[in-house]
């Protein structure tokens, strides 16, 4: 952090987690001197520097602010105290307009303990905007009640679209997403789910070591995998998911994971890092351009043979140290994440005689909430995972506190949680918003919901 202009090693929280005179704070500073030293930095660290930089240089925020005198932040929720504070001392000058956009009732991220800034998002007198032409009245109304950060009252002016909520016990978690992927084809246009294929969303991705079932979106969809960078094949099987995504049309998304599950391999050899996908030079001369073709050719080429995998990881490692512009080390480390591994094919869900054999269904895109904020989907299944505590089910918690007509601000912590992430992915469909909850936990909440206008399924009958 930076304290009147003098740069301290603090911990996680922001403050020194040993005294500066003592063995263990001498060691943490000497240790945090030799990270600089390599250029492995944190996110607080590059603005505890700039910070640093403004309070020596403070005519670098009076040349900013002329060359800046309209900006416009967007997203300024998840904007921290700190971020906020910098800001504020670069475009603090009367000459610059600011202009600040954003939903305080998305924030998906925590700030610590620190006082509000008196310029602290959003001001008392800030307009707001409480029209969405996104969804209609019923999914605004579920919205509004989910309001944790700022009650508000939102006024869908959009499609009115349906809320399901579909109920499941241990034996038929694998049927959800299938009987979501008919519902989803029978309320939704066909143009619409082949244009925005249907999205599967949860809190949390892959499994934790509670006993409690289901936990993560990879107990509901069979063969989702969310694996660490170290694991055994952990890159053909990311490659693989890419190449689905690719096929339902999401090219950005695709490209996306692969290039992350590369910068995490990366990290495992070289100290240098690489970049952004977006920095990767475009002329196929350089070794920007003839990464991106490699990822073009591993998202579009089989990836079934060993000989072939072989020659895109071979190809990858030749291109590592030029991209991270560092000599690799360790590049037995690879050798798991980068193995072939064969691809088994999940079965396919089975269709009822009921569903519509000639349009059928369009298959469903998984993924987090967290990972969905900002977009817009034709029809979106939130599915109730255990929240971070390990003792609650998000979906059940956010059903307990509709059918109480609770106020979300006024209720636990661990609650409010639950429905801040449950109001970012509700707020998402324009079409359909379907919600899944083991049985036995949501039926003493579902004349409630009915009694809101919800369709209430289970999922044997779908």
């Amino acid at each position: 952090m930076c304290d009147a202009g003098d740069l301290i090693a603090t911990g996680p929280d922001g403050t020194p987690p040993f005294k500066a005179a003592s063995d263990s704070g001498q060691q943490f500073a000497a240790l945090k001197e030799t990270l600089t030293e390599r250029g492995v930095f944190r996110y607080h660290d590059m603005f505890a520097i700039a910070e640093h930089h403004l309070f020596h240089h403070p005519q670098l925020a009076l040349a900013a602010a002329h060359r800046f005198p309209f900006v416009l932040l967007d997203e300024m929720q998840d904007t921290s105290d700190l971020q906020q504070r910098l800001l504020d001392k670069v475009f603090g000058s009367p000459s610059t307009v600011v202009q600040r956009v954003g939903d305080i009732n998305q924030r998906i991220f925590a700030d610590g303990p620190d006082a509000a800034q008196p310029s602290s998002f959003p001001l008392p007198h800030a307009a707001q905007l409480p029209v969405s032409r996104r969804f209609g009245s019923k999914i605004a109304a579920l919205a509004s009640d989910l309001t944790v950060h700022r009650r508000q009252r939102i006024d869908g002016a959009g499609h009115e679209g349906t809320i399901a909520l579909l109920l499941f016990d241990d034996d038929s978690v694998a049927e959800v997403v299938p009987a979501f992927e008919r519902m989803a084809a029978a309320a939704v246009p066909r143009q619409l789910l082949l244009d925005s294929p249907p999205r599967v969303l949860g809190a949390r991705l892959t499994r934790g070591g509670a006993q409690a079932f289901p936990q993560s979106v990879s107990c509901y969809v069979p063969g989702f995998t969310a694996v660490l960078s170290q694991a055994t094949g952990s890159l053909i099987t990311t490659a693989r998911a890419a190449q689905a995504q690719r096929q339902y049309g999401d090219n950005h998304a695709a490209v996306t994971l692969l290039w992350k599950a590369i910068r995490d391999l990366a990290r495992l050899t070289s100290s240098g890092g690489l970049p952004p996908l977006r920095r990767l030079d475009r002329d196929p001369a350089t070794a920007g351009g003839r990464t991106r073709l490699l990822l073009h050719e591993m998202l579009t080429s089989p990836l079934d043979s060993h000989a072939e995998w072989a020659v895109f990881t071979a190809r990858l490692v030749r291109l590592l140290p030029d991209l991270t512009q560092s000599p690799l080390k360790g590049v037995a480390r690879l050798a798991d994440p980068l193995a072939h591994v064969p691809y088994v094919a999940q079965p396919a869900a089975v269709l009822e005689a009921s569903a519509d054999a000639e349009q059928g269904v369009v298959l469903s895109v998984a993924g987090s909430i967290q990972s969905a904020k900002g977009e817009t989907h034709a029809a979106t299944l939130i599915l109730e995972c255990l929240e971070r505590s390990g003792k609650k089910h998000d979906v059940h918690e956010v059903l307990g506190l509709l059918s109480r007509q609770q106020d979300a601000s006024e209720a636990l912590i661990t609650i409010k949680r639950a429905a801040q992430l449950v109001f970012v992915g509700d707020t998402r469909p324009t079409h359909l918003l379907a919600f899944a909850a083991h049985r036995t936990r949501a039926e003493p909440h579902t004349e409630a919901m009915t009694a809101r206008g919800w369709i209430i399924h289970d999922i044997e009958t779908l």
